[in-house]
């Protein structure tokens, strides 16, 4: 067996579910799950029509590089939303589907480390478990940058330490970030990119939240924008992973894109050939049906912005919680230990949130997951606007009455 499997660690989910074993939640509430970031908005019915249409295509073998309808259609998608007037994203060349960000997140990892070479992979902390498991596996040792309030929830690459970089196979940036949701501005993004150059490393971008921004006005750029503003239209170094589960509410469509620099897009095809993750035929089809269409996008960030707006007024009295830039979560600090709030919460009004300390890791002396929970705003509207009742309710009742 592989000896790096000893290294993984427990899934949050696995802890969460572990926390809670042996507690009860109150029978007379329904059970409310804000815990994971699973979409739970009503899919484009044009997606859905499409998959039903073409389910007599299962007959097929899928080719790993996707249908060329498939890839203009995503192509065209990038450009109108993150690259600016007169750059061009090669839908031949610079663009292959990927059966979700997971899968291609951790594939790709194992494409790119050469663990001959005492290999590292810098992610955020508290980020997304796939990262760090995938470095591991590869045979890399993951660095983890810390996202505080200090930083302003951003991985301070200022900070580190010239032989850190000079280790870096890879650099994993999240923008909207999860859990926090801060949102990496351009010039952040350049930075990272020049960093790139100077040490010789690859910057890969999880934007699978990237159409989902608090403001209509501010989206949230990309990396590729950020490589176009810099010059670099060939996206040296750079790759971008973006989904249909959180943009159009289709988690288990499983499909996502991988896109940017075409020499690493043809070396990560190469090894996706051998990996056997071809799309299926009607995948394929149903998605060029939402990558064309933006109105549906539209709207479900409206649906996450109703949410915030009757959401926050009821929390913010009694919990220090910000609006995040983008996603769909609120990163909220806890009145003590979080995995011993979430256990109580759970026992007392039937809600699951994630101890944020599950989310992260102990690195340069502190645990920046520690102290918070993600509460994640997927449910209908009334189940949102219902869980954060219980939840002031249970902190009013719970709060220390100040002394007589």
């Amino acid at each position: 067996m592989n000896p790096n499997l000893a290294r993984l660690q427990a899934y949050p989910f696995e802890r969460l579910r572990a926390l809670l074993a042996d507690a009860t939640a109150p029978a007379g509430l329904s059970s409310i799950s804000l815990s994971i970031g699973e979409p739970r908005h009503e899919p484009p019915a044009c997606v859905l029509a499409a998959l039903a249409r073409h389910l007599h295509q299962l007959d097929s073998y899928p080719a790993t590089r996707g249908l060329p309808a498939l890839r203009t259609a995503m192509a065209g998608a990038l450009q109108r939303r993150c690259l600016p007037a007169g750059s061009r994203l090669d839908p031949e060349s610079m663009v292959l589907p990927v059966n979700g960000t997971r899968e291609a997140l951790f594939a790709l990892i194992q494409a790119v480390v050469d663990s001959s070479r005492d290999a590292l992979v810098a992610m955020p902390n508290p980020g997304y478990q796939i990262y760090e498991g995938g470095a591991l596996l590869a045979g890399a040792t993951p660095y983890y940058l810390n996202t505080t309030a200090d930083n302003e929830f951003r991985p301070d690459l200022a900070s580190v330490p010239a032989a850190i970089w000079k280790r870096c196979q890879l650099l994993i940036l999240c923008s909207p970030g999860n859990p926090t949701g801060a949102v990496l501005p351009l010039p952040y993004l350049r930075a990272a990119l020049e960093l790139a150059e100077r040490h010789d490393f690859i910057v890969a971008a999880d934007e699978c939240y990237i159409d989902l921004y608090l403001e209509e006005a501010q989206p949230a750029p990309s990396l590729l924008q950020a490589a176009a503003l810099a010059g670099n239209g060939e996206f040296r170094r750079c790759v971008v992973f973006q989904s249909l589960s959180k943009r159009s509410s289709l988690p288990g469509l499983r499909s996502g894109l991988v896109a940017g620099d075409a020499a690493l897009i043809e070396r990560f095809l190469l090894y996706r050939t051998y990996h056997g993750c071809a799309m299926p035929l009607p995948t394929q089809l149903a998605s060029i049906e939402a990558w064309n269409d933006e109105v549906h996008v539209t709207a479900n960030r409206r649906l996450y912005r109703e949410k915030f707006q009757q959401v926050l007024p009821i929390l913010q009295p009694v919990l220090p919680v910000q609006p995040p830039a983008g996603a769909f979560y609120l990163w909220a600090q806890t009145p003590g230990d979080d995995a011993q709030f979430v256990r109580a919460l759970y026992e007392r009004t039937h809600l699951l949130v994630l101890p944020g300390s599950f989310m992260s890791r102990e690195a340069h002396g502190q645990n920046p997951g520690r102290g918070r929970v993600r509460i994640s705003l997927v449910p209908q509207l009334a189940q949102c606007v219902e869980a954060a009742e219980r939840l002031r309710a249970f902190l009013t009742s719970t709060r220390p009455r100040a002394a007589q």
